[in-house]
């Protein structure tokens, strides 16, 4: 968080915080995708324990590395800050909410360690980064950022590592149902994929893709953390199954982009023909 906050103008993205699009972005992300998800889920008849777990994968705010995988793409790094801040804000509200209507056990919140987490991740990092753009000149500073970004999104894809112990388990036990969580995985994250995109597509290509990547990034153990065993059984390996998808997503989106362009670059040197 601390090497993507200092390519970023922290006056700017707290006045993004107060644009009512990005906590209208936070709603889409948590409450719309929980109703959408949660009626096919139910409706293709899950389980009760696999419907607590999809809930609580759909209240969980956007992954802390987003900002940084979407300037990898190229795309508004700034933006995807303020969604990922707005959508972890509003998490544990959304989150006791599902849990409330799911779990058939009575649950407690870890509000503490979600504040501590949020001082740690987002607020501590947010003043250490508005310390630096006053004390380092910006040319200086573009510089150090950019040297840092290298690095930075190698710990990225480096995090998950320690999140797919769960399922790794559950290959061993019953390989057949660890490929069904994975399957699973990946329908959900298209689902988060293609609905974000195309509520946002009448907004512009760049600003639908940079709400759908920011939709399927979840901040998974964060959520784990502040709920741990009222998310059921399923929640530690669907979180781990969930992981490849996750990961997997900002190739995938570079490679569309990528071909994208290429072909709006070959069509346009043809017209000029």
């Amino acid at each position: 968080m601390l090497f993507t906050l200092l390519g970023i103008n922290q006056s700017l993205l707290v006045r993004a915080l107060g644009q009512w699009r990005v906590w209208l972005y936070a709603f889409v992300h948590a409450v719309v995708l929980t109703i959408i998800t949660c009626t096919i889920a139910w409706g293709l008849g899950a389980s009760d324990n696999m419907l607590l777990a999809i809930s609580g994968l759909c209240a969980t705010g956007s992954l802390f590395a987003t900002p940084a995988i979407i300037r990898s793409l190229e795309m508004d790094a700034l933006i995807a800050m303020a969604y990922t801040i707005a959508s972890t804000l509003l998490m544990p509200i959304v989150l006791f909410i599902n849990l409330s209507l799911l779990s058939g056990e009575a649950f407690s919140l870890d509000l503490h360690s979600y504040i501590a987490r949020l001082v740690i991740f987002i607020f501590g990092p947010m003043g250490m980064a508005a310390l630096f753009h006053a004390w380092i000149k910006p040319e200086k500073l573009k510089r150090i950022h950019g040297k840092l970004a290298q690095f930075t999104i190698v710990l990225v894809f480096s995090f998950p590592l320690g999140l797919v112990g769960p399922i790794g388990a559950m290959w061993q036990k019953d390989s057949g149902y660890a490929l069904e969580l994975l399957a699973i995985s990946v329908a959900l994250c298209m689902l988060f994929f293609a609905v974000v995109y195309c509520i946002y597509r009448r907004y512009g290509e760049e600003a639908s893709m940079i709400a759908a990547v920011t939709a399927v990034n979840r901040n998974v153990l964060l959520t784990y953390t502040v709920a741990g065993a009222a998310l059921g059984p399923i929640f530690l390996p669907l979180i781990g199954a969930i992981q490849l998808p996750i990961y997997l997503q900002p190739l995938l989106v570079r490679w569309g982009v990528r071909l994208k362009r290429a072909s709006h670059n070959a069509t346009t040197d043809n017209s000029l023909k």
